[in-house]
Formats: structure tokens, sequence, C-alpha cells
């Protein structure tokens, strides 16, 4: 399973990179996280480790694969017969303002399975994100602690 979503913004992409890099406020401004947990201590760096909790989902660590500061990064979390990989994106518009990219996709021997019975949910969610993340950053509610 492969879902992303892009969502144009009307803001730097610096000031859209602030509100993503920041995963421990992302239950601020989406309802599809409760609470993001930093386990290496911040900020978010290449092996570092996140347990999130969802709604409707058990709690996943998340560990980052990519990190290209101010531009993108990529986690991942292990389930039994696949992982799963998000990806975060940003990139400037040519006329202005910034497009961010959401993603989940699925690898594995039972990712097909997985991703049947949570293709709703994860769609949902992904939705959500991207919607909370441009009403978040052109709001200009973020203030970096």
């Amino acid at each position: 399973m492969q879902l992303e979503q892009s969502v144009d913004i009307e803001a730097a992409p610096d000031s859209v990179w602030a509100i993503i890099k920041d995963v421990e406020r992302w239950h601020e401004w989406t309802e599809s996280i409760k609470s993001v947990e930093l386990l290496d201590g911040a900020p978010l760096a290449p092996d570092s480790r996140a347990r999130v909790r969802q709604p409707k989902l058990p709690p996943a660590v998340w560990k980052v694969t990519d990190l290209q500061d101010g531009r993108e990064f990529s986690w991942q979390a292990r389930g039994i017969g696949f992982t799963s990989t998000g990806v975060h994106r940003v990139e400037p518009r040519p006329e202005g303002g910034s497009r961010a990219t959401l993603g989940i996709h699925m690898d594995g021997p039972l990712a097909g399975v997985f991703g049947l019975f949570m293709k709703g949910i994860t769609k949902r969610y992904v939705a959500m994100e991207a919607a909370g993340l441009k009403q978040r950053t052109e709001a200009g509610s973020h203030n970096e602690a």
C-alpha cells in the first residue's frame, strides 16, 4: 500500500519545516495524533526513535531512517510481516509558498493484507495531517520551544 497527499501552503518552506520537525507537538494541529514522544531526546535526528500514539491504533515506535534538514524526513515502524514508512517532504513552489507531501508506504509479505484493512483509516489520517499542517502553518501559530 502506498498513500501520499500533497498540499500547497502559503508559507515559506522553513516555516513548514519548523512545524513538521517538531513531532512532539503534532497533536496540537492534527487529531490523527494523540502524542509523539522522542525516546532518544530532541531534536529529531537520523536513527532517533519516537513512540507515536494515534486514535484507534496501537502505539508504535518509529525510527528515523532519513533526514535532510529543512527538506524531508522518513521514519519506519515494523509490524509482524510488514514495515510502514512515513514520508514528510517540503519543497518550495516556483510561484511562492511551499508544497508539503505526506505519505505512508507499506512493504513486506503481509503489507497487502494489512493495507486492505487499514487503507481507510490511513487515508483519513494522512488527509487530516495535510490539512492540519496547512492550517497551522498559514495561521503562523507555531512558536518553537
